[in-house]
């Protein structure tokens, strides 16, 4: 599995560690630039959510239609020019075009969608949490890297630092990335139209998920710089912003550290549900911790509980969606979950911005607090995608007619046949129906 899974997670990560690395500095950059603005800046900085939720939708169904490997290299050529585009600006205005083509690269469900193909659902959550762990340490690196090179070098570098990874990325999706299985269904196309993945409520239930999960996320990293930078008599810690590492820095390790044991409860012991409902819990301590803490150190604890929680979610999220989407829509359900995710990036922005501006960060913590709860209770009451299992039947031992035939069975959510492996697949509800059974069917 990991021979498999690495090459996509570096991918993953250059891409990512493109985006991150502006971030810390970005904002400076862009002021400077002529005809710019603070909002014109601030959609610098943020914009490039927007075009990632435009297009995770279409990625993930051209990747579906025409290829996983194909479709990643479309969205890193996009993100290349993008990003040289960024690197020559003169004008807020080239550099606004700049970010907006790196955001539209938006291959995060093809690579999700790509991650489901090659690994069996039993690995999945493992393969999401490496995919998971190679995000936080790019994007670690990026934090650090960010204020050297810009400082040195100048902001505009970090832009063809950004573009000559994503080359790195190309040649790695070539000579590393495994072809992905041939994949067989019985599907009409009337099925595989892009409403079908909203009529399985489970999927559903999980993309407002992505959107809760995103936007608190934005929340966070609203109110995290601003309070600890703030004077004293504005609230705030009155800490220097080289000194955000001694938040950051801890709260990334335990948060990093929570994601094995979320994947191994989660995914072995079928706790997925269980996981969340922890999971929303901490973060809802975590942000009561950091909208009333009165000392800097109650304050660090509340954002050591939010990366903890918003960590545990990590290596499911993904999984659990590729779970409930059926063979031929795990690209598209995935590219809804995506953009739902960076809806919520930019929903979760504007409105810890309008808040802070006109309230206070006591406020803004009572507001994600209450999300928090209803969150809680939306996880609550959706299925446990673990309560589905997959047999694997070698086809020179079963007959694949027959295989196909076990649809009619109301235990059984699908079948279809990995070419590559010569295996059929079936999935079925473990409540109704064991492994022995379907085996017996056969025979």
């Amino acid at each position: 599995m990991i021979k498999q899974i690495m090459p996509l997670s570096l991918i993953v990560g250059l891409r990512f560690f493109g985006l991150f690395i502006v971030l810390p500095v970005l904002s400076i950059y862009a002021l400077d630039m002529e005809g710019a603005t603070p909002f014109l800046a601030g959609l610098v900085v943020g914009g490039y959510a927007l075009t990632q939720a435009a297009f995770q939708v279409p990625f993930g169904l051209a990747s579906d239609k025409l290829g996983r490997k194909k479709t990643l290299l479309f969205g890193l050529i996009i993100f290349i020019i993008g990003s040289v585009i960024a690197a020559m600006s003169d004008n807020i205005y080239m550099l606004l075009i700049g970010r907006f083509l790196q955001g539209a690269g938006a291959i995060g469900s093809v690579v999700s969608a790509m991650v489901a193909d090659l690994v069996k659902e039993e690995q999945r959550a493992h393969a999401m949490a490496i995919m998971g762990g190679t995000i936080a340490l790019s994007f670690a690196a990026a934090m650090i890297i960010a204020p050297v090179v810009g400082g040195h070098w100048g902001i505009d570098k970090l832009f063809w630092l950004t573009a000559v990874l994503s080359v790195m990325a190309i040649g790695i999706l070539f000579t590393a990335v495994p072809q992905p299985p041939k994949i067989v269904h019985s599907y009409a196309e009337e099925e595989s139209k892009m409403l079908e993945v909203f009529k399985d409520k489970s999927l559903t239930r999980m993309y407002i998920t992505f959107l809760f999960h995103s936007s608190i996320m934005t929340m966070a990293f609203f109110i995290i710089p601003v309070v600890m930078t703030q004077g004293l008599t504005d609230g705030g810690f009155g800490w220097e912003k080289s000194e955000l590492w001694k938040v950051y820095f801890p709260a990334m390790i335990f948060g990093f550290f929570a994601m094995a044991p979320a994947a191994i409860f989660g995914e072995k012991y079928g706790k997925g549900k269980q996981v969340f409902m922890i999971s929303v819990s901490v973060i809802f301590l975590g942000f009561l911790a950091m909208g009333f803490a009165s000392a800097a150190w109650v304050f660090v604890v509340g954002v050591v509980l939010f990366f903890i929680g918003f960590n545990m979610f990590e290596p499911l999220l993904q999984s659990f969606v590729a779970k409930f989407a059926k063979v031929h829509q795990k690209g598209a359900a995935l590219g809804v979950a995506n953009t739902f995710a960076y809806v919520g990036i930019f929903l979760g922005g504007l409105l810890a911005g309008w808040l802070m501006q006109h309230y206070d960060r006591a406020t803004l913590a009572v507001v994600v607090a209450m999300i928090s709860v209803v969150w809680f209770i939306w996880v609550a009451t959706m299925p446990n995608p673990n309560n589905r299992g997959n047999v694997y039947l070698p086809l020179d031992i079963f007959d694949r007619e027959r295989v196909a035939s076990l649809t009619s069975h109301e235990a059984i959510v699908e079948s279809y046949v990995n070419e590559t492996e010569n295996i059929a697949v079936v999935k079925y509800e473990k409540d109704l129906i064991d492994e022995d059974e379907i085996r017996g069917m056969l025979s």
